[in-house]
């Protein structure tokens, strides 16, 4: 009798697990009370990457005249802008969703719940209710907008992260709380498309976890495009009218605009899921307990994507899911390894973009670590010339003695795909030499891989 395993949420995680699972031969069933591809579809990866390719189109006009042609300025067209994002979403969704029936995937729209430990119970939009049995189950219901006890959002004035696209306005003057990952990647995107916009940093940088050369060089770019940083201040009330905000700061500062987003982070959506009739204690919204398998105490119950605590990744719930299928069936550690959390690979959509992954130079040297790091700019490098975009540099960390790829930093024009290189490498253990001696295209941003490398 083939394995029933039983999934509440069809983000990427339950989606991975679902497909590979049902292809080792499980009797999958999930449950997902929205669209298949869960949040990352609906409100952040896609469609805040959407909008960020058409901000870099928009870009690519005004600056045409670099490049030698002579265009006139573009508009910015919202319905046309929202009709895409669309688009991409529910194509996304199809696929996904026409993908897990192929597979033998029994979909379920609707709210699912622990009923105990073997037992979830769903609530269909119709009003019914079915009780569904497993031997497995995986919980990745994902997460949503933090929301600060000083700002209520009203999704006029002041927004989350969720209410600014597909957007109903291009803000005039628009006022972003918050300078992580997230933060930076709307003030990219709003001063894209030509609104004011003022960054609230708490720190004396943006991106306060990542190398300061790499927050340099956005920083850099954000002066250019006329972005005000409001250093070193912490954002403790918002005052609203029918005009705009104002955003009141811990040192007495202030920040007006037409609007507000906040983006400073987010918290799990782990409240109705039943968890304690499963006998799971839950500790700030997250699982207490969870093994390095992903399990909780009960060891066939499991979490993953943004509930599990771990890097809120889109890449990382994926590869939770298909470890945690593999896991329900039985494969060994020969076949199944644990995952590696300071091996992922991740990107900031900006322009420049940003992209890192392993052991960073700032975290060597805080640790006491030797590590051998080079850095050659893109400006060495013909294709750079080329694209007349000659921003940014690649980064390599590296161990002195044995030559072994620990980590690495690229800021500039696709690095969110040349980090790729650097991953396989810190991955699988190989040497800067490896890198150095491979046959690269020229011309190439990626050879200042290889540059570096050598």
């Amino acid at each position: 009798m083939p394995v029933r395993f039983a999934i509440i949420g069809g983000g990427p995680a339950g989606t991975q697990a679902a497909t590979h699972a049902a292809r080792l031969g499980a009797e999958v069933t999930l449950i997902e009370r929205d669209i298949v591809g869960g949040a990352a579809h609906l409100w952040d990866c896609v469609p805040s990457k959407a909008m960020i390719a058409t901000g870099a189109a928009f870009g690519a006009i005004a600056d045409a005249k670099g490049m030698g042609i002579a265009v006139a300025a573009g508009t910015v067209d919202l319905d046309l802008l929202r009709d895409r994002i669309s688009g991409i979403v529910d194509r996304l969704a199809t696929s996904g969703r026409e993908l897990l029936v192929s597979q033998g995937v029994r979909l379920i729209e609707g709210t699912g719940r622990l009923a105990d430990a073997h037992t979830i119970v769903v609530e269909t939009p119709d009003g019914r209710v079915e009780e569904i049995e497993a031997d497995a189950i995986l919980v990745s219901t994902g997460s949503r907008p933090r929301i600060p006890e000083f700002a209520v959002p009203d999704g006029v004035r002041v927004l989350t992260t969720r209410d600014a696209y597909p957007p109903k306005v291009l803000p005039e003057h628009l006022v972003v709380i918050g300078s992580g990952v997230t933060g930076v990647e709307f003030v990219h995107m709003f001063s894209s498309f030509g609104s004011k916009v003022t960054l609230v940093v708490s720190r004396q940088q943006v991106l306060p976890q990542k190398d300061p050369e790499v927050a340099a060089v956005l920083e850099d770019d954000f002066i250019r495009r006329g972005v005000k940083l409001l250093k070193g201040a912490r954002a403790i009330d918002i005052e609203r009218d029918d005009t705009g905000v104002k955003v009141i700061c811990d040192d007495g500062r202030t920040a007006a605009g037409s609007h507000a987003l906040l983006a400073i982070g987010s918290i799990p959506n782990s409240e109705h899921l039943g968890f304690e009739n499963a006998g799971i204690e839950m500790d700030h919204g997250y699982v207490k307990e969870l093994d390095h398998h992903l399990r909780t105490s009960v060891p066939h119950i499991y979490v993953a994507g943004d509930l599990s605590g771990k890097l809120p990744l889109s890449s990382v719930a994926s590869m939770q899911g298909r470890k945690i299928a593999e896991h329900v069936m039985g494969m060994t550690l020969v076949e199944h390894r644990h995952l590696d959390y300071d091996k992922a690979a991740s990107a900031i959509f900006t322009d420049p973009e940003i992209a890192d992954v392993g052991l960073a130079e700032t975290e060597a040297f805080a640790g006491g670590r030797k590590v051998r790091v080079t850095k050659v700019p893109f400006a060495t490098t013909a294709k750079a010339l080329i694209n007349g975009d000659t921003r940014g540099f690649v980064k390599i960390v590296s161990d002195p003695a044995t030559g072994v790829v620990l980590g690495g930093s690229i800021v500039g024009r696709h690095a969110a795909e040349l980090i790729s290189v650097i991953a396989l490498a810190v991955t699988a253990g190989l040497r800067v030499a490896d890198i150095a001696e491979s046959l690269l295209v020229h011309p190439a941003l990626a050879e200042a891989l290889t540059d570096a490398a050598e």
